[in-house]
């Protein structure tokens, strides 16, 4: 119901047309972003006004990933633009309309920090900088959204590219790949531009200016909204116009291996090729989670076919289990059609930097190329974000990503030369050498 049957209230300020459609959608969940200084904040507090003096009674949540952001982004500016109608209350952290509307502020850096809502039920929930919170944090803010009352229930997101998100709403709103359970019709993005912000450009004319002199990937980024370069990139080589290739561009002759990233989140079996001029094609993959060893290893016979020399896994897998004595390299190898199996090396920059060097460009098609079929390590390799602690180390936040180019890493690891075209048996690190029966 209106707040007020009587006397209309006027809302300040005129909305740009990306920000009209951001307030017509009626999505479930609507994303708003892309570019800096597209006037995304502002239309998030506009659209939470106007549904809160729209629906008396209406429960919000505003979400950001700490307090003190949130404080200056969003309560100072609520009190100013619209504190004749809005209250605040400090010791709830929350903000009170008339009508009994109520938007309560959260903050979210951690999981610890989203476990606290927990069994909330709101009917409007907005999260700024998406793209700051993991896909698990989202999918808590998403069970949240319920309610006993008729009001609709709807999230509203604004992201720009980059942060430990980044993997997830390109996912949903860019690409628009979707998993079970996920209905396409429930996600909309639309995008912003800070060319869209006259308010802004009018106002500070060198803004602009400013982002066009940053760094290529960052410029792309905030200024164009690019959601295939970001800063904090692993991996910014990534082209799929070069790397990615389709099953008619592959050598018929290949010396095929597997590389394997296992743990019972998931699976992430990939064959690799690599033909005589010492080129390697990524042909086929398998990512699947919660397998036993016994089933994940049934999975990798299934996937190599019989044409694998050997399948190259991390090192762990040669450890013990407590509970049965068996390492979990005893129980894959012991599975009909498996390849022998080797311990990976497992270093990490080193095989960060091989990766890195077969993505370089030669004179005519990079080292190493991926087969279009896999569509889970094209998704996840350019996804992978750059280690704040060691910078020529990825990531392995956020960890839904991490997988199929682990495997990757474990099997360039493996290879020492290429084959010669008289030579039949593969060749691997010797140290890291294990009969399937040690």
């Amino acid at each position: 119901m209106p707040a007020s049957a009587n006397t209309p209230l006027l809302i300040s300020g005129v909305p740009n047309e990306r920000q009209k459609q951001f307030f017509a959608s009626r999505a479930r969940f609507t994303a708003y972003g892309g570019a800096r200084g597209g006037g995304k904040s502002w239309a998030l507090r506009r659209k939470l006004i106007a549904m809160c003096l729209r629906y008396a009674g209406l429960r919000c949540l505003l979400v950001r990933r700490s307090m003190p952001e949130l404080r200056s982004n969003h309560v100072i500016p609520f009190l100013k633009e619209y504190g004749s109608i809005v209250s605040f209350c400090e010791s709830e952290k929350s903000l009170h309309l008339k009508n009994g509307s109520r938007i309560d502020l959260g903050y979210c850096s951690t999981d610890r920090d989203v476990l606290r809502y927990q069994g909330q039920e709101y009917d409007i929930i907005a999260i700024d900088e998406a793209t700051q919170l993991s896909e698990f944090r989202f999918s808590i803010f998403k069970a949240c959204l319920r309610g006993s009352s008729n009001f609709p229930r709807r999230m509203y997101l604004t992201c720009n590219p980059g942060g430990i998100g980044h993997a997830w709403v390109k996912r949903l709103f860019i690409d628009r790949e979707f998993r079970d359970g996920e209905d396409r019709n429930d996600y909309i993005f639309i995008p912003a531009r800070v060319f869209d912000n006259t308010v802004l450009t009018s106002a500070d004319p060198d803004y602009v200016r400013s982002l066009e002199s940053l760094p290529n990937r960052l410029r792309d980024a905030w200024l164009y909204g690019r959601w295939d370069v970001f800063e904090g990139q692993f991996f910014p080589e990534f082209d799929p116009s070069i790397h990615v290739c389709s099953a008619s561009d592959i050598p018929k002759k290949l010396t095929l291996f597997a590389a394997v990233d296992y743990g019972f989140d998931m699976l992430a079996v990939l064959i690799i090729g690599l033909d005589f001029d010492g080129n390697y094609y990524v042909l086929r993959e398998h990512c699947e989670p919660g397998l036993t060893l016994s089933e994940a290893a049934e999975r990798i016979a299934a996937l190599c076919r019989g044409e694998c020399e050997y399948a190259v896994a991390s090192p762990d897998l040669w450890n013990r289990r407590q509970d049965s004595g068996r390492s979990g390299f005893e129980i894959m190898q012991s599975v009909r059609g498996m390849p022998p199996m080797i311990a990976a090396d497992d270093r990490r920059i080193p095989g960060w930097r091989i990766v890195r060097e077969y993505l370089a460009a030669n004179d005519t098609h990079p080292t190493l190329r991926i087969c279009g079929c896999c569509q889970e390590l094209i998704r996840t390799l350019p996804a992978l974000l750059t280690d704040s602690a060691r910078c020529e180390d990825a990531s392995s936040e956020p960890h839904s990503v991490t997988h199929a180019p682990e495997a990757l890493r474990y099997g360039l690891m493996s290879r020492v030369a290429p084959p010669k075209e008289t030579q039949h048996e593969f060749i691997f690190r010797k140290k890291r050498t294990l009969s399937p029966f040690d």
